[in-house]
């Protein structure tokens, strides 16, 4: 692959630029601004410090929400610094394939495509995120047989089962790694009358969360502000509190993805029951996620090795493969057609 050839996963937790087996860039999603004038004034890594932290000058913004584009200009101004990071100011337009979830509808395609072109990028295409992952990952998707793809993300859990070089059967499902924090925020305000910020909240998720029960309890100290007092406390909370907190998402997640097999050919499901499921997304590898899925569905579970990685890994390498795209129409594909009911 050429340098300047890409793929860009703008996620609603972070931006990620890969390209030649490497990643280039790697940053959240987060964009400081001055409160009266919009004007951007931190991106990335230093955005995401302010975040909670921000005097009433300033306001942290999400321009990418539920893994599409919530705020064009921000976006635009986000993604052109990345590029420039990446880059340099010099005339380098690389060619780039942008990956957003599945279902999107065609407003939401024109306007990632016009961010990246606005950004620095040449012969943008974009590919939804399920499609994106079969490549990466080197399935064989353009034959008859079926695989079906789940890719949890911070935004947004696709599901897609694919067969015949295209997407047959889809959902773009609201409910992922954000939902789990928001969560573990509200139980830790209500049980314990204390204040956390969604960093906070990651934080216990990847500690100590977990959608199976554990053999042994694990138990994490964090910190937060008092509701009533609004001084700093510590607190103590456990892995079968955060287990009773998110297990009820997580079995909603295994019920979108049944909905998505239930409007799918038997013939299909009937392959994905022996191939399997491949799971994705930083989601996955929150602790006994694929044990779950695999005794709900009562079939393999295959976890990528990489798979906060496995969408921007997957768009980089179908630019050199454009053969694996003829069968789809990403542009005009309306999003009625792609949604479970």
């Amino acid at each position: 692959m050429k340098t300047t050839d890409i793929g860009i996963d703008m996620g609603s937790s972070k931006t990620v630029i890969f390209s030649d087996s490497k990643i280039l860039l790697e940053l959240p999603s987060v964009v400081t601004i001055e409160t009266n004038s919009g004007v951007p004034v931190y991106f990335g890594e230093k955005a995401q410090q302010t975040f909670g932290r921000t005097p009433e000058s300033l306001t942290c913004v999400h321009p990418i929400q539920g893994g599409v584009i919530a705020d064009y200009d921000l976006a635009e101004a986000m993604l052109t610094n990345y590029m420039q990071s990446c880059f340099g100011k010099k005339i380098v337009r690389p060619r780039v394939m942008a990956a957003l979830p599945t279902g999107v509808t065609e407003l939401q395609h024109h306007s990632l495509s016009q961010v990246v072109e606005s950004a620095g990028g040449r012969n943008v295409t974009i590919i939804e995120n399920p499609i994106a992952v079969a490549i990466g990952l080197g399935l064989d998707f353009t034959n008859p047989k079926g695989n079906l793809i789940v890719d949890m993300g911070a935004g947004t859990t696709d599901i897609a089962t694919v067969s015949m070089g295209g997407i047959v059967q889809c959902d773009s499902f609201a409910t992922a790694g954000n939902t789990f924090d928001e969560l573990i925020e509200k139980y830790i305000k209500k049980e314990y009358n204390i204040e956390i910020g969604p960093l906070t909240a990651e934080h216990i998720k990847k500690q100590v969360a977990s959608v199976v029960k554990r053999p042994i309890e694990v138990t994490i100290t964090a910190k937060g502000k008092n509701s009533v007092t609004n001084l700093p406390e510590a607190f103590e909370v456990t892995s079968t509190e955060i287990y009773d907190v998110v297990i009820e998402t997580a079995i909603s997640i295994c019920n979108a993805i049944r909905k998505v097999l239930e409007k799918t050919d038997p013939d299909i499901v009937a392959d994905i029951m022996e191939n399997g499921i491949y799971l994705t997304g930083g989601t996955a590898l929150m602790n006994g996620m694929g044990e779950l899925l695999e005794e709900y569905f009562g079939t393999k579970v295959f976890i990528d090795s990489d798979p906060v990685h496995s969408v921007v890994k997957g768009a980089a390498k179908a630019l050199n493969h454009p053969e694996l795209l003829e069968n789809i129409d990403f542009q005009m594909r309306a999003i009625k057609e792609l949604t479970v009911e």
